[in-house]
């Protein structure tokens, strides 16, 4: 696929994005839910093998296809990886028809504001260049809401934005993640203020160009309408934010043209130990349930 076939099939929005983009701190607990147990492994090398070995069964699994998964998110080592066959990760995800979207984030700062803003990304026009390199055609970043506070959520979304634009710059799509916590006192209210801010921001995209945006599901469905309809919005992505898969995709099929962009949603049920028709027959029943509830809207 080239840039043009990846911008459609992310437009057209027939399916959702995987999340596989797990990085060095959320491995220990990804492989745990696979069913590895840190005793299996020793140091981070031995760690980043085990997380990639599980990232490609999903990749080369005849259940992940374009069919109903449009992108998927990697770790940077994963998008420099290969599956077993040699093949670079995001090339053999454009063999599959699924775009391929690079995690660009190096975590966040502690709590300030009632937020928590990313930390600098100093190799971002790097990692962007070598992104564009191996054909990927986006970026993803986080940073988090906590409370309703008009600073904390002004600062979150104006840092997005202020990366976002540097990464449009460099030729990619930039997938903006200002995560509102389920767990806030106040969600409702920082969704209000994440979507007037967000509209604002966008007034600073370039003619011609577009973003995505990464979002909680909201507690009022379709409050996020005006960011999906915007021109400079090629799509508006929704993560699992804690949910169970079945809770997810309850809530995000309220919302009209809304997919999911899962990780735990997809992966809660895989397990080391399954043989690979169990591998398989779990995975497709992921698939199915995510992709019906992204298509519902």
């Amino acid at each position: 696929m080239n840039t043009a076939e990846m911008t459609a099939k992310i437009a057209e929005g027939n399916g959702f994005i995987a999340a596989l983009d797990q990085s060095g701190g959320s491995t220990p607990k990804a492989l745990a839910g696979y069913g590895i147990e840190e005793s299996e492994w020793s140091g981070d090398e031995e760690m980043f093998a085990k997380i990639h070995e599980m990232r490609c069964r999903i990749v080369e699994s005849d259940e992940f296809t374009g069919e109903k998964i449009v992108g998927a998110i990697l770790f940077e080592r994963t998008m420099e990886g290969c599956n077993p066959d040699g093949m670079p990760i995001p090339e053999r995800l454009r063999s599959k028809s699924i775009v391929p979207f690079l995690k660009v984030d190096k975590g966040m700062h502690d709590e300030a504001n009632g937020a928590q803003l990313m930390k600098d990304i100093p190799e971002l026009d790097a990692q962007c260049a070598r992104a564009r390199e191996l054909g990927v055609f986006g970026t993803k970043m986080r940073s988090v809401i906590h409370e309703a506070d008009e600073q904390g959520v002004a600062d979150v979304v104006r840092q997005q934005m202020d990366f976002g634009l540097q990464i449009l710059n460099a030729g990619l799509v930039p997938m903006l993640e200002p995560e509102v916590s389920l767990k806030s006192n106040s969600r409702a209210q920082a969704e209000a203020l994440l979507l007037a801010n967000a509209l604002e921001q966008m007034d600073r995209v370039p003619e011609g160009k577009q973003v995505m945006w990464k979002l909680t599901i909201p507690v009022e469905p379709n409050t996020y309408a005006a960011l999906i309809e915007h021109p400079k919005v090629l799509k508006v992505v929704a993560l699992s934010g804690g949910y169970s898969t079945e809770d997810a995709c309850r809530e995000l099929a309220k919302n009209k043209g809304m997919i999911a962009s899962f990780s735990r949603g997809l992966l809660q049920d895989l397990r080391a130990s399954q043989s690979d028709a169990e591998f398989d027959a779990t995975l497709a029943g992921a698939i199915d349930t995510i992709y019906a509830a992204s298509v519902a809207g």
